[in-house]
């Protein structure tokens, strides 16, 4: 059944986000930092693990570094792309937009939590590769397991961050719902180098967030949304030439 995966996934997400809210209340403001900080350390670690992964290459009985032109390139270009477009903007007017139609004037962290939220479900390979794979293996099995995932982090982050966390199963169901519209074209494209480009620059934006929420940074992670699609695009060019 085509986006089976992802609206299981879709409920994960709204039954870890109602979980997390249910707890979240019962936490004073001195607890609901320190799991801030400690969500926020996992999802940095779950970025900074992914970037290692696809960077470091065994060779002769060490390692060596692959990838970092184009990852350097790939942001760069991507965070151009994203400031003129200014995709954090609108996250965050859709945000408020929400904010003002569920009635959470008084949850100050409602914008914030939706578009960071938003984002760490989002931008990994895994929201991009499974629902391909659902469509022409007809596999659902990695779907059902970054459910679990979600819940997991959905949970974790509505802890502190909110109602607004919820609502990150807005984006999830258009992205990858989109994806799984356009299988048939992406499929071709997404080879072993390009999963690979975009694993890595997909897991430097989730490390990114994270560095957002320990070290309190405002760096645009929206805005260098399209990094991972010029890294997908990079791939492809250099298996043309």
């Amino acid at each position: 059944m085509p986006l089976l995966g992802t609206i299981v996934d879709v409920f994960a997400i709204i039954i870890g986000g109602l979980l997390g809210l249910g707890f979240g209340k019962r936490l004073t403001e001195h607890y609901q930092e320190t799991m801030l900080k400690a969500c926020g350390l996992s999802i940095f670690f779950i970025g900074v693990g992914g970037v290692v992964s696809k960077m470091l290459v065994p060779s002769d009985g060490g390692f060596t570094t692959e990838g970092a032109v184009m990852m350097a390139s790939s942001l760069t270009l991507g965070a151009l792309i994203g400031e003129a477009l200014d995709i954090d903007g609108k996250m965050v007017s859709f945000g408020r937009w929400l904010k003002k139609k569920t009635g959470s004037h008084d949850d100050n962290s409602f914008v914030s939590g939706f578009v960071n939220a938003s984002l760490v479900v989002s931008i990994g390979a895994m929201a991009v590769l499974e629902p391909i794979n659902e469509v022409i293996m007809h596999d659902e099995s990695v779907l059902f397991a970054k459910s679990i995932l979600d819940l997991i982090l959905i949970l974790l982050m509505t802890l502190t961050n909110g109602k607004g966390c919820i609502f990150s199963f807005i984006p999830v169901f258009i992205v990858q719902g989109l994806v799984t519209v356009l299988a048939g074209f992406l499929s071709p494209v997404m080879t072993a180098d390009a999963v690979s480009a975009l694993s890595l620059v997909g897991s430097v934006l989730i490390a990114t967030l994270g560095i957002n929420m320990v070290w309190d940074k405002s760096i645009r992670v929206s805005n260098m949304f399209p990094s991972v699609v010029i890294a997908v695009i990079w791939a492809a060019l250099e298996e043309m030439l």
